[in-house]
Formats: C-alpha cells, sequence, structure tokens
C-alpha cells in the first residue's frame, strides 16, 4: 500500500491594529487592544489544537502574539521575512477611502484585476504572488507530515489560498479574510504524484 503523509498548514491573520483601516502593507504597526483579544479569542476556539512549529511575518502585528503564543506553547518560532505583506507603495498609510478618492483608476484596475495591477510605486503584484508561493512551497516541503500555524497578513493569505486550491490569483479580491481569521489546510503527500490539497475550514 502507498503511504499517505498528511501535513496541517493553518493560516492566522493577525487583528486590528493601532491606526484604524489604512493600507498598513509593510508599515510596521502594533495591534491594537482590540487585536490581541481577537486573536486570543480565535485561538482559544480552536480547542486543543497542538503546532510543532509556528512561523511568522517580521512585521510586529504578527510577530508579538506568535512570540507570545510560541512561549505559552513551548513550541518553536521560526520568523520569514519573505511572508511580510505587501508593500502598498503611495497607498501606504492611507484610509481605504483616501486611497479610492485619490487613486481613482488604480484602485479599480487593483480590485478588478489584481493579478496583473499594482498599487502605484508598489510592490508589483506578479512578484509579491511569486514570493508568497515560493514561501509556502518551501515551508510545506520543509514540515511535511508536521502541523504548522501560519501568522500572517491579509494579503499574504488571500495569495496562499489562491494557490493551495488551484485559483488564478485574480480570485483573490473575492476572498473574505477578516482580522484574526483562520483557514486551516490538510495536505496530502504520495511519492510520485503532486500533493493534494483540501481546505479544512475557513472562519
Amino acid at each position: 500500500m502507498t503511504k499517505i503523509t498528511e501535513t496541517h498548514i493553518d493560516l492566522l491573520r493577525h487583528g486590528a491594529c493601532e491606526g484604524g483601516e489604512i493600507f498598513r502593507g509593510s508599515t510596521d504597526v502594533a495591534l491594537s487592544d482590540l487585536g490581541w483579544q481577537q486573536m486570543r479569542d480565535k485561538v482559544a476556539a480552536l480547542g486543543e489544537v497542538q503546532w510543532d512549529h509556528i512561523v511568522s511575518s517580521p512585521l510586529q502585528r504578527c510577530l508579538r502574539f506568535a512570540e507570545n503564543l510560541s512561549t505559552q506553547r513551548a513550541t518553536q518560532l521560526t520568523v520569514q521575512d519573505n511572508l511580510r505583506e505587501m508593500h502598498f507603495g503611495d497607498w501606504e498609510g492611507l484610509a481605504h477611502s483616501e486611497a479610492r478618492r485619490r487613486f481613482t483608476r488604480e484602485w479599480a484596475e487593483f480590485w478588478e484585476s489584481p493579478a496583473e495591477a499594482s498599487p502605484p510605486n508598489g510592490e508589483a503584484m506578479p512578484d509579491f504572488c511569486q514570493r508568497i508561493t515560493t514561501g509556502l512551497d518551501e515551508l510545506v516541503e520543509q514540515h511535511q507530515g508536521k502541523s504548522v500555524l501560519l501568522v500572517v497578513h491579509g494579503a499574504v493569505i488571500r495569495v496562499m489560498m489562491c494557490h493551495f486550491l488551484g485559483m488564478p490569483m485574480g480570485a483573490m479580491t473575492r476572498i473574505n479574510v477578516p482580522y484574526a481569521g483562520i483557514s486551516r489546510f490538510s495536505i496530502y503527500h504520495q511519492e510520485g504524484k503532486a500533493p493534494w490539497v483540501q481546505l479544512a475550514s475557513h472562519f
């Protein structure tokens, strides 16, 4: 009988941040008190789930919680720079409504065709997608047969979900990823075949 190895990957978005609803992207801002509570509540809602490893973006809205959880669970933590959020260029620090008002055409193009469009003077979307999918594939290979929690960002999770599920990257803006939202994936490995991925839950 062919052996099948199962890997579990949980994607946890950071909670609400200081500064309100802005394009924070590469801007390194802290979680708000609400954001901390959102993340604590979500992890608590998972019950007795155990992770073999925690991996975090280097930005503090992810990393501070990941460090705290790593200490509480006595679970090894790795920080990966390639899992940082997208750089939103001229939109960095702007409220969503302000970015939409000031960059009407670019805004429309970004939300309608995100796989091709990029924020003005920001990270090119194809480069961002390549950075994230390459990092994700490496993580799955490195932690094969393990259970891993990734503490990352909204756009990062959208790209990862499209990649895991074989969806076009243009579908990313159709996926809702709320603050402290978690998406649970099971990856099945069989020698000689590409990994088979299943979305176990998304809430």
